[in-house]
């Protein structure tokens, strides 16, 4: 990619940003990490053309341009969108860890579709706010925040569908912990109750199951919590499981997660 001349920088950069997210690469060619890192950033911006473009800026020929944007160290990667850096990162990371970082990092056309929905969900309107996050991710597959978002709201009513969406949340540090409960959640209120195993909780249980599906998750977990204190090993350890998936599903600050953790401490 071209270097810039201050003038070009805001053409090219800061103009050009306000249209697509512009990837600036601050390199020098005596630097080794930099040498490394480029054909990484421009394979990406092969693969993503059109949701991204990459500018190189040698911080030797324009100082200036380093000094007036903190470059400390190279490379340097800075992320700008709408005339401003929004994010950036320094050192030659892995392909895959850069694909992570632009994920996160790259603000998406469909923001304000994944606002509205927060707003319906506050307002109480989950089938709005349904309709809105699907139609982000027919847009948009890779949008991670819609689908956890879509995966709360549908996991009891839809399971099947919510379990396929949370495991592409599988490797997202910031989701792993909601995909983790739905695949432990799902397959309870998929599991027809006729093929839970033989044992003398098998009723108190089918019972905490069937509150779970109808989403009454402080009764479902005080019914898993006495199944746990009875027959710790019923259904392969399924109370213990099912409500540490639970207490993962609301948080652990959530008033519900905060009622019930004492007792299910106790209980083994």
């Amino acid at each position: 990619m071209q270097s810039s001349t201050p003038f070009d920088f805001q053409t090219e950069v800061i103009e050009q940003s306000k249209t697509v997210p512009v990837l600036v690469d601050f390199w020098a060619p005596w630097c080794n990490p930099c040498r490394i890192l480029a054909p990484v950033l421009e394979r990406l911006a092969e693969r993503h053309a059109g949701k991204w473009v990459l500018v190189k800026v040698n911080t030797d020929e324009f100082p200036e341009i380093s000094a007036q944007y903190g470059i400390r160290g190279i490379p340097n990667v800075k992320l700008f969108s709408i005339g401003a850096v929004i994010d950036e990162f320094t050192g030659a990371l892995p392909e895959y860890q850069i694909e992570q970082w632009l994920r996160k990092a790259l603000p998406s056309p469909w923001s304000e579709d994944v606002d509205r929905a927060a707003a319906e969900i506050e307002a109480g309107n989950d089938e709005t706010a349904i309709a809105l996050l699907e139609g982000v991710l027919a847009n948009e597959p890779d949008n991670r925040k819609a689908a956890a978002m879509l995966v709360r709201l549908t996991l009891f009513s839809r399971p099947e569908e919510a379990l396929k969406l949370a495991e592409t949340l599988e490797a997202e540090p910031d989701y792993a912990e909601l995909s983790e409960s739905a695949r432990t959640l799902a397959p309870l209120l998929i599991r027809p109750l006729s093929e839970l195993p033989e044992g003398e909780s098998r009723e108190a249980y089918a019972q905490a199951v069937e509150t779970l599906r109808s989403g009454e998750l402080d009764s479902a977990l005080d019914r898993f919590i006495g199944v746990l204190r009875e027959n710790r090993q019923y259904d392969d350890d399924g109370s213990r499981k099912a409500c540490i998936a639970i207490f993962r599903f609301l948080g652990q600050e959530h008033e519900t997660t905060l009622k019930h953790r004492r007792a299910f401490d106790r209980a083994f």
